[in-house]
């Protein structure tokens, strides 16, 4: 998933505890991916009130959508640093093509893990219309910690992950590592065969109309609840809506998710990270230069840093930071080739006429 906002805002993020109990509600807002045709998603991470969630840092939920009325999701070859992404669906498939040499179609209850690490470039999009009808998932972004922030990119694809479904519950875990679930019958922690770089988790929960799920959690983490459907959903009493992403502080070693009606909820958690880490665009780096070294590395690759002129490599340079050397021209240079999409890469939008600012969760 690409953020494909034509001015992205510019994030320095920290992860702090919160210092309340009380379920913080973050409603979504909506961002089209691409022209006016294009698909819509609706994002709650990260906001100007909470940047993070352990090490989440982006949240993008779309669908369903009809795809054979529109083009779906179309999401041209784009670059990344410093994070992994994570696709999981709901319902119909997304195409996937890097510049590692991956081409996978992933489904629902299967696990696409790209580690962009030092960079990495990669295309998204519908398949054909006749081999699905529906597009329903989410999209998210973790931020690698500082000293993995450079590892060698990667792509991995799981089919085969925990689950367990009983008494009106189902709970697969697609990332990291829950708890053991006593209310459950599960005595061991459930844990994601996919590679992680943090304390973190990303689960599944669906609920049968009338189910009430004491879900053990890691007390030392922090969490948060997304509600991809369903009426009535209460996190411990609080009540939830469809799309929002409700937020739990450290401290808990459970909460109770009741619905009246059927559900089904995205939870994402993990240990609140103490380092600083700077988001714009597809981007993930330590501090703003390492993002405006990737922008120019990118803009150099395809072909387009001629057409960044006086408005970011002059005016703006004194604002937005030295450019890094060069580093290759082409498409085998940092962020390397996508092969399998017909159609020109994605050039990043213009830098902000100022040094990206800090964005801190609340102390």
């Amino acid at each position: 998933m690409s953020n494909l906002d034509s001015a992205p805002d510019e994030q320095t993020c920290v992860a702090l505890p919160g210092p309340t109990t009380a379920l913080e509600v973050l409603e979504p807002r909506e961002v089209p991916l691409g022209g006016a045709r294009a698909m819509t998603v609706r994002r709650t991470l990260p906001q100007r009130s909470r940047s993070l969630v352990g090490a989440w840092c982006f949240l993008d939920h779309f669908g369903p959508d009809d795809v054979t009325t529109g083009p779906g999701m179309q999401v041209p070859p784009h670059p990344h640093t410093g994070l992994q992404t994570v696709t999981w669906l709901f319902g119909g498939e997304i195409e996937h093509h890097d510049s590692v040499g991956s081409a996978c179609l992933v489904r629902p209850g299967e696990l696409n893990l790209m580690t962009a690490g030092r960079g990495i470039s990669h295309s998204e999009h519908s398949p054909d219309a006749r081999t699905t009808t529906t597009l329903h998932g989410v999209q998210l972004w973790t931020a690698l910690p500082h000293a993995s922030a450079g590892v060698a990119p990667a792509f991995e694809h799981h089919e085969d992950l925990p689950v367990v479904q009983t008494d009106g519950v189902r709970l697969q875990v697609f990332l990291g590592v829950l708890p053991a679930q006593p209310g459950l019958g599960v005595v061991e922690r459930m844990e994601s065969p996919a590679t992680t770089y943090s304390e973190i988790v990303g689960a599944q929960i669906d609920l049968d109309p009338g189910t009430s799920l004491t879900l053990a959690l890691d007390p030392e983490h922090e969490h948060a609840f997304l509600v991809d459907s369903g009426d009535e959903v209460t996190v411990d009493g609080s009540p939830l809506a469809a799309d929002s992403l409700g937020y739990l502080a450290p401290g808990r070693d459970a909460v109770v998710l009741t619905t009246t009606g059927r559900a089904r909820l995205v939870l994402v958690g993990g240990r609140p990270s103490t380092e600083e880490i700077v988001m714009w665009w597809n981007f993930v780096g330590r501090s703003h230069d390492e993002v405006v070294a990737a922008r120019a590395d990118w803009q150099r690759q395809i072909g387009r840093a001629d057409r960044d002129t006086l408005e970011t490599l002059g005016a703006r340079a004194d604002v937005a930071g030295q450019e890094s050397p060069s580093t290759g021209t082409g498409q085998d240079a940092r962020f390397g080739t996508v092969v399998g999409y017909d159609g020109a890469p994605l050039p990043a939008p213009v830098l902000p006429n100022v040094r990206l600012a800090p964005r801190r969760n609340p102390s």
